[in-house]
């Protein structure tokens, strides 16, 4: 069974303080809680086998923190960015399962709203509803089964904000 954890980056810059959002960089205090969250994840002990992220500034800043704490450097991905395509990273990921076979994976995606709790929805019920609310440095963790139909068919297991982990 592959661990699915889905984090939406930290605290970011107001919008409309740069000309293009994708630079909106996390502040001071969005950097510093998704350490917190990063080192509290790493002392329950979580791991990740890969970590994915947007290429907007804010995701990327956030996968920096993470892959500083859990030691891993992340790939960046254009599927995660803003309006990212599910049904293209949906291939992808099944794929990267299959490789994996039937070990226990883990991989770490970090990406934006409403995107992250669209695609868990997906994931588990195999339609975005609109219920899952993931705050900033937030996590929705899916446990995805070992089979052909992933979509509609994974465990929520976790959805945590970030102050019930600093």
């Amino acid at each position: 069974m592959t661990s699915l954890y889905l984090i939406r980056h930290g605290i970011a810059e107001e919008r409309g303080t740069y000309p293009n959002d994708d630079d909106r960089p996390l502040t001071d205090e969005g950097k510093k809680k998704s350490r917190q969250v990063a080192k509290r994840l790493h002392s329950l002990g979580l791991h990740f086998d890969l970590m994915q992220t947007s290429p907007l500034v804010r995701a990327r800043q956030t996968a920096d923190i993470f892959g500083d704490v859990f030691n891993t450097d992340p790939l960046t991905s254009e599927l995660l960015a803003p309006s990212g395509d599910f049904e293209q990273w949906l291939s992808w990921f099944q794929t990267w399962c299959q490789q994996h076979g039937s070990s226990r994976s883990s991989l770490g995606l970090i990406g934006h709203e409403p995107d992250l709790s669209a695609w868990a929805e997906l994931l588990i019920w195999g339609e975005a509803k609109g219920t899952l609310v993931l705050k900033k440095a937030g996590v929705i963790g899916l446990a995805v089964p070992e089979q052909e139909a992933i979509a509609a068919n994974c465990l929520l297991f976790l959805l945590i904000p970030p102050k019930l982990l600093i």
